[in-house]
């Protein structure tokens, strides 16, 4: 009971917004059922399918092997489902194997995981009716960009990766952008990952005059550089990306340090009915099943729009935007988040929380 009233609530805040309700449809929901990413799967399982006959959806469980040579099994499985949309695909093979037919039966697709630019720009140039919650692979350096030139103007700046390709990329993309700005570090280095004790780091930056410093390295390291800067006695403000929200390895990350990443959805307004709902009838909202919530209410939404303006499925998604429990979502005309997932946030006592809460951003 108590569920179905939580849960009604929800969609009566969404009426609200969109005077219209929500059209149920029929939506293959696209995830690893065994495997090393099977946890993930249940995680989009469970919020896609989280009171969806009360809402008038179906959801048609569709395995995915992340695997290229499962991709004509993922086509006709998709094809023969009769699915007017798909959510899902934590795996780009996937994707890349399904789209084409999808494109060609008019069925849009919706990724909670897929970051590749990549395949996105092959999918604007070919016109395939795909859409994502992920960030692109973009969107993390423009985030962390934008975070340093807001709060770190003036300050002596260091950029530091461990080597391996996304961490160089990442700090790649991050010197550019402030480059054409004018923007210089004091200090640039790449230091050796996965070390039990970064004391030399730590002396180069103190060296160097660094207090800011932005590091493409993983969470174990980022931990590692800040204890020792801490036993080192050099003061110094640790910004990351989004590979610092993770779980503690050996070393626990020290309260202060920043990330740029995206905040639980779990602990905002806009899903507190909803997570209330969930952790009533024992599931965790917990990785993908807030995300594909949403990507389940935009279809809906959708759906319902274009029944009243007689579009397509596909044309209506990009008429956002549409309330859901991770905000409100609009999908630009290069069928991204138009507003950006990421945000500034501090390591306080076993989480993250909002850096301008914390009041520490500087």
């Amino acid at each position: 009971m108590f569920r179905s009233i939580v849960s009604s609530l929800f969609v009566a805040a969404l009426a609200l917004s969109n005077p219209a309700s929500a059209a149920g449809l029929k939506v293959a929901v696209v995830a690893p059922g065994d495997g090393p990413f099977a946890m993930l799967g249940r995680q989009i399982m469970d919020g896609a399918t989280f009171q969806a006959t009360d809402r008038g959806s179906e959801v048609i469980p569709i395995g995915e092997s992340c695997d290229p040579a499962g991709g004509e099994a993922l086509k006709k499985a998709l094809l023969a489902s009769g699915a007017e949309a798909a959510i899902g695909f934590l795996c780009t093979e996937s994707l890349e194997a399904a789209l084409p037919a999808l494109a060609e039966a008019g069925i849009p697709a919706i990724t909670v995981g897929v970051r590749s630019d990549i395949l996105m720009e092959d999918a604007l140039k070919k016109k395939w009716p795909f859409y994502r919650l992920a960030p692109n692979g973009k969107a993390e350096a423009a985030a962390i960009t934008d975070v340093i030139i807001s709060n770190w103007q003036g300050k002596p700046l260091a950029l530091i990766d461990d080597g391996t390709i996304h961490s160089r990329e990442l700090v790649e993309s991050v010197r550019n952008a402030l480059a054409e700005i004018g923007v210089t570090p004091v200090f640039t280095d790449t230091y050796r990952p996965a070390q039990e004790q970064q004391v030399s780091l730590v002396r180069r930056l103190a060296k160097s005059g660094a207090t800011h410093v932005f590091t493409g390295g993983d969470r174990f390291d980022t931990a590692v550089i800040a204890r020792d800067a801490k036993a080192e006695n050099v003061a110094i403000t640790l910004l990351g990306g989004d590979v610092l929200n993770a779980a503690d390895l050996d070393v626990p990350l020290e309260n202060g340090v920043l990330a740029v990443t995206i905040p639980d959805p779990a602990r905002s307004h806009e899903a507190a009915a909803v997570v209330d709902a969930m952790r009533a009838a024992k599931i965790e909202p917990d990785g993908y099943a807030l995300p594909a919530f949403a990507a389940i209410s935009i279809l809906e939404q959708a759906k319902d729009q274009a029944a009243k303006d007689g579009s397509a499925l596909t044309e209506a998604l990009l008429k956002g935007p549409f309330p859901t429990v991770l905000g409100p979502i609009q999908f630009n005309t290069a069928h991204e988040r138009a507003e950006t997932p990421f945000g500034l946030m501090q390591w306080q006592d076993g989480r993250f929380v909002d850096a301008s809460n914390a009041g520490n951003a500087e």
